[in-house]
């Protein structure tokens, strides 16, 4: 199949300004090829994250990761967490594999394969690379009130584009041949 189509706007882009915080890892490096590990043709690990650096007004977080290259109109969400209290400003290697593995509100929103944990990078074989956007909004509520069972990833970026004071980045690319 040609996938042949005009690259997609970074979404962060599109969304009203906020300020930065840092965002890093000990598995991704932004910009750099993501590790097989952290792909749907590894193990499918979520990677470690950690962030400092928010506004002192922040009362929760939420963290996600998002594919804006894939072959849809919306792009595709690979990882939401909602409801990450303050006090967090890490998550290891793997904690997106199960809500047990969150810090105490935490919880996992289905991603775009239904399910409730990370998933991998997985671009259709022979697409250019896609960009997985990595990002923790600073929140002004400790919660965003929404049932994680039952609200889709693009409802709690939504909601939470009404109480983001700020946001961390980080990209990782992948590709299959």
């Amino acid at each position: 199949m040609d996938f042949t189509r005009p690259i997609a706007p970074d979404p962060y882009n599109l969304l009203p300004a906020c300020p930065d915080f840092a965002l890093t890892s000990t598995d991704i490096r932004d910009g750099e090829l993501m590790p097989l590990m952290h792909t749907a043709d590894g193990a499918n690990l979520s990677p470690q994250l950690s962030w400092k650096g928010f506004p002192e007004e922040t009362q929760g977080f939420l963290v996600s990761c998002f594919d804006p290259d894939a072959p849809t109109p919306a792009g595709y969400w690979h990882w939401t967490i909602i409801d990450v209290p303050r006090s967090t400003t890490r998550l290891d290697q793997g904690a997106g594999s199960s809500d047990i593995l969150l810090p105490e509100s935490a919880l996992h929103v289905r991603n775009d394969a239904n399910e409730a944990r990370y998933a991998g990078a997985a671009p259709p074989l022979g697409d250019r690379p896609h960009r997985y956007i990595f990002a923790v909004h600073a929140l002004d509520v400790p919660t965003l009130g929404l049932e994680a069972a039952s609200v889709t990833p693009t409802t709690a970026a939504f909601t939470a584009v009404f109480h983001t004071i700020a946001r961390a980045r980080l990209t990782a690319t992948y590709r299959r041949d």
